[in-house]
């Protein structure tokens, strides 16, 4: 196994959150919210033919978040939950991920909406979302399935910071 890997920003993430307070939580709670992603010029070309897609997949770098907890206590309940059973930003590798629609891109940016993310995240990569290859029949979602309603109302609240 690797010890270290080390990964280079591709850009960065522009929203209207210039901190983690207040924001929403996940995609779903961000509904209508515009922001956009300004690729590094050197990586421009390989946009070519994402703006046939109507959704993206952002992976970036939680670049707020300092430090983790195995046990941590999620926004949508009240009781410790292991990390991997959350999507808690205070992770042993604080990388992000949101399916956030696209609206259009110019040049080294892409124009997007529903926007769950921080204001200056480092991106890391953009993948195309393709439903048939995302979206699996669901039979159990845990701890969640009780809570997953109250996620699209839900704010956070600078716990993980």
């Amino acid at each position: 196994m690797t010890d270290n890997i080390t990964y280079k920003p591709i850009g960065v993430v522009h929203s209207p959150f210039s901190e983690t307070k207040g924001m929403p939580i996940q995609p779903s709670g961000a509904k209508g919210i515009k922001g956009t992603v300004e690729l590094l010029p050197e990586y421009a070309e390989g946009l070519q033919d994402l703006e046939g897609f109507s959704h993206v997949i952002l992976i970036y770098h939680l670049h707020l978040s300092t430090g983790f907890s195995l046990k941590v206590k999620p926004f949508l309940d009240d009781q410790l939950r292991g990390v991997f059973a959350t999507r808690a930003p205070k992770r042993p590798n604080p990388i992000g991920l949101s399916v956030v629609r696209l609206r259009e891109i110019k040049e080294n940016t892409l124009y997007i909406e529903d926007i769950d993310i921080v204001d200056g995240t480092p991106l890391l990569d953009i993948k195309p979302y393709v439903p048939e290859f995302e979206v699996q029949e669901t039979a159990r979602i845990g701890w969640l399935s009780e809570k997953i309603g109250k996620a699209s109302r839900k704010r956070s609240d600078g716990r993980f910071r």
